[in-house]
C-alpha cells in the first residue's frame, strides 16, 4: 500500500500534533473520491468543520498544484497551499497535501501539513487515507485533548467524503 510523503519538517513523532484516518470503502473508486475532495465548494456539504473557503487568485474552487486558498476549521482561519497535487491515474495513488498555516504569537501560531491519498483496491475497493501533523502551542493543546477532536473530526470528513461520492456516483449530487 501507498503511503503518504512527509516533508522533514512534518514527518509524523516529530511535530506537537498528528493524527491519520483511514477507511476502505467498496463500490468506490479513486476518481468518485476525488471529484469531492478536488471541488472545495462541495467540502461544506459533507464536512461541518470547513466553511469560509476561499482561492486567493480567484480560481478554485477545485484545487490545483500551487493554489492559494483560505478555509476555517477548527475555529481558525487556515491559509493553505498545495504542495502535492496528483489526480487518480491507473496503477497510482492519487495525492493531495497541504501546508497550511494560522498567523500569529508563539501562543497562537500554528504550522500543518494535511495530506490525502486515494487508492484503488482490488475488488472494486477504494482506500482513502488523510494523515495532518502540525507544529505551534494550538497543535499542543489539541494533541492532549480527550477524546481528541482533530482525530474525530478527520474521521467525519472521510466518512462523509466517501459518503458524497456515493450520492454523486447515484446521481444525487453533482461532482
Amino acid at each position: 500500500m501507498s503511503d503518504i510523503i512527509w516533508p522533514a519538517a512534518y514527518l509524523p513523532g516529530t511535530t506537537d500534533n498528528y493524527v491519520s484516518n483511514e477507511i476502505t470503502v467498496a463500490g468506490l473508486s479513486a476518481a468518485d473520491v476525488w471529484a469531492q475532495l478536488d471541488n472545495t465548494d462541495a467540502w461544506p456539504g459533507y464536512y461541518s468543520n470547513a466553511s469560509e473557503i476561499c482561492f486567493h487568485d480567484g480560481s478554485g474552487p477545485t484545487l490545483s498544484a500551487g493554489a492559494r486558498f483560505r478555509f476555517t476549521t477548527f475555529g481558525f482561519a487556515v491559509e493553505a497551499e498545495v504542495v502535492e497535487y496528483v489526480p487518480p491515474a491507473p496503477g497510482q495513488a492519487a495525492r493531495v497535501a497541504w501546508h497550511g498555516w494560522v498567523e500569529g504569537d508563539a501562543a497562537g501560531r500554528l504550522d500543518v501539513h494535511h495530506a490525502w491519498l486515494f487508492e484503488d483496491l482490488p475488488g472494486g475497493r477504494v482506500r482513502i487515507l488523510t494523515q495532518e501533523t502540525q507544529n505551534g502551542q494550538p497543535a499542543r493543546e489539541l494533541a492532549v485533548t480527550t477524546p481528541n477532536p482533530m482525530l474525530n473530526a478527520h474521521q467525519d470528513w472521510i466518512t462523509g467524503l466517501a459518503g458524497a461520492a456515493r450520492r454523486a456516483l447515484a446521481g444525487g449530487l453533482e461532482s
